[in-house]
Parts: structure tokens; C-alpha cells; sequence
């Protein structure tokens, strides 16, 4: 394997009704069930973009979890690679 800070990287942007439902915060929740580390903030065009940071299934399972929990208030996602090594050691909502 390679250097241990190498690790899956996944960016993520939600659509929909995600702004002002409380969806950062239950996406940080989420997380602390996951061993992934990153983010979760507003952009200003009314969508959400996420990064999560970790191993691949464990960074997949929690993007599961996050689209179970939020299930009807997501309209659309784009997901984008990310790689490079760990930026992040927790899991934050950044403003």
C-alpha cells in the first residue's frame, strides 16, 4: 500500500431543498458514525457540496447514510473525484 495519508476522496454537490432543513448538521451527524473525515457547507447557489475523506466503503456507506437520512429533500447530486492525500482530520461544517 501506499503512504498512510493517501485515501479515497469524494466531493459531492446536492440539489434540491438543502439549505435551511438542517442538512449540514445532520450530515455531521452522520459522520460521527463513519470513519471519514472533510466537510459539509452551503454554497451560494443554494446547493450543498461535501467532501469526505477515508477509506472507499467506509466513504461510500456514509454518503448512503447521508441520502437515507435526507431522503426527499435531495433532488440531484454530482459526484466528483477528488485525490490526493487526507486534507481533513475530522469532519466539519465549514461557513
Amino acid at each position: 500500500m501506499g503512504m498512510e495519508t493517501d485515501c479515497f476522496r469524494l466531493g459531492v454537490k446536492f440539489g434540491g431543498r438543502v439549505q435551511g432543513v438542517g442538512f449540514r448538521w445532520n450530515v455531521k451527524d452522520v459522520s460521527s458514525e463513519y470513519s471519514v473525515t472533510g466537510y459539509v457547507k452551503n454554497l451560494s447557489d443554494g446547493s450543498v457540496e461535501m467532501l469526505a475523506e477515508g477509506e472507499e466503503e467506509e466513504v461510500l456507506s456514509f454518503l448512503v447514510a447521508v441520502e437515507e437520512r435526507m431522503l426527499g429533500y435531495v433532488r440531484d447530486r454530482v459526484q466528483f473525484p477528488r485525490s490526493g492525500v487526507r486534507q481533513f482530520s475530522s469532519f466539519e461544517i465549514i461557513y
